[in-house]
This record gives structure tokens, C-alpha cells and sequence, in this order.
């Protein structure tokens, strides 16, 4: 369990310092430690919530999260990130998902550009698309047990919704939302399975990511380049997409 909650802080301190919960990565670990996996989305979230939180409400302290303009997106992801907790998934089923959403979360980092500077450029996303987008990733952020941020950022940015520090806010308010209902979702659905007295072993893995988190956060406003914290993140995060995925093949052939 303490080298546990190392990996857990050492995620925690990478995904903060990019504005990110760490969920993915959260599970991935406590899959490839034995965990059983009903209780890891619930985990993952928890610890989601505990890295998030402070950075959501600085951003609203900063005056970046635009609440209108988020609405739309958070008004979809919440309930469906509740319905896809509330599904119960097949334990191959689990780690291929999350295998394949942490690889493409890992290439994501690793080859994301600068965003441009935004400007006279940003665009106002029509309410059916962002319904539509928020709902899907709230659905799979419940079922996987992860905030969504991580894929909600590239799409933002796609469309041209805000400049780096408003979209780094909003993916902040989206992983705490959705990780807050998702846990909704999950802990009903554990509570019918008897596994909510199961998350208390894992107890150490919570402090863990409290420090991990503050640490990151101070990372990433500190002058230590973006770009190589991001490189690093994507390393850990391919790392253990790769070992996540090998694990799966050999459930499954």
C-alpha cells in the first residue's frame, strides 16, 4: 500500500501541474495492483475530487470560469455522468477501455501543440453541440470512472471556445462535476454490491493525492517549462496504457 500511494502522489503532482484529476491513471494503477476493479472508479474519482477542487475554485476566484458559456456542457455531463456510474461493466470490458482512453489521453499530451493565443478568434459553441459533446463525455467519464477534462480539452480548443487559461478552467469545473456525479453513480451502484466498505483499505491513497496535487499546482504557475511537464506526464501515462492493455490481452486470449 505505501508504494501505492507513492505512484498515486507521484500522478497526482504530473496531472495537477497540466490541470488535470489524474483518473485514468488512478485506475490503471489500482488495476495492474490487484484491486478489484468494481471499486475503481470510486477510488479514482474520490482522489479526482480531493486534486481538482482547489484548482476550480482559484480559477473562479482568477475570474476565468465562465459560467454561461459552461452551462450548456455541464447542464449535459452531469446526469449522464451519474447514469454511466450507475452501469455495471465486465471486468475485460473495464480495462480496455480505460487502456485505450489512457493511450489516447498519453498521445494527446505528447503531441499537443501550443495552443494559439486567442482572440478575436474565440466562437460561441451552439447549446446543441455542447449538449451533445457534454453528455457523451459524461457518459463515458461515469462508466470509466474519470473526470473527462482530459478529452474535453483538445475539443475546446477545436472549436475555439476560449483562450488556454479559460479552457484550463472549465476542464477543472468539468472534472469536478462529473467526478462528483459519476461517484453518485458508483457508490449506489457499490452500495448494492456491498463494496463501499471496501474503498476504507485504500485510505492512504487519499492524503496521497492531497499533497500530490498542491505540489503540482504550485508546478505549474511555478517557471518550470510546460512543455517538459507534459512530456513526463504522457511518459507515465503511455507507460502504464501499455502495461494496461498487455494485462487485457492476456485476460482475454
Amino acid at each position: 500500500m505505501p508504494l501505492l500511494a507513492l505512484l498515486f502522489f507521484i500522478t497526482a503532482v504530473l496531472y495537477a501541474s497540466v490541470g488535470f484529476g489524474g483518473g485514468s491513471t488512478y485506475n490503471a494503477l489500482l488495476v495492474l495492483h490487484g484491486a478489484d476493479y468494481r471499486i475503481l472508479p470510486s477510488i479514482a474519482l474520490i482522489c479526482n475530487i480531493i486534486v481538482v477542487a482547489g484548482g476550480a475554485v482559484r480559477f473562479s476566484r482568477a475570474g476565468y470560469l465562465d459560467w454561461r458559456s459552461l452551462l450548456p456542457w455541464i447542464a449535459a455531463s452531469v446526469p449522464a455522468a451519474w447514469v454511466g456510474g450507475r452501469i455495471p461493466v465486465s471486468e475485460t470490458f473495464f480495462i480496455a477501455a480505460l487502456g485505450l482512453a489512457l493511450t489516447a489521453a498519453g498521445l494527446r499530451l505528447a503531441f499537443e501543440r501550443p495552443p494559439a493565443a486567442a482572440g478575436g478568434d474565440i466562437r460561441q459553441t451552439p447549446a446543441p453541440i455542447a449538449i451533445t459533446i457534454g453528455a457523451s463525455l459524461g457518459f463515458v467519464s461515469g462508466l470509466v470512472g474519470i473526470g473527462g477534462g482530459i478529452f474535453l480539452a483538445p475539443v475546446l480548443y477545436l472549436l475555439r471556445w476560449g483562450d488556454p487559461r479559460k479552457i484550463a478552467a472549465a476542464c477543472s469545473l468539468f472534472i469536478l462535476v462529473n467526478s462528483l456525479s459519476g461517484l453518485a453513480g458508483q457508490t449506489m451502484k457499490l452500495g448494492d454490491l456491498g463494496g463501499v466498505s471496501m474503498l476504507a483499505e485504500y485510505w492512504m491513497v487519499f492524503p496521497a493525492v492531497l499533497i500530490g496535487g498542491q505540489i503540482g499546482s504550485r508546478l505549474g504557475a511555478s517557471k518550470l517549462s510546460p512543455v517538459t511537464i507534459k512530456r513526463l506526464t504522457s511518459a507515465l501515462i503511455l507507460y502504464v496504457a501499455i502495461r494496461l492493455l498487455w494485462r487485457w490481452a492476456q485476460i482475454v486470449f
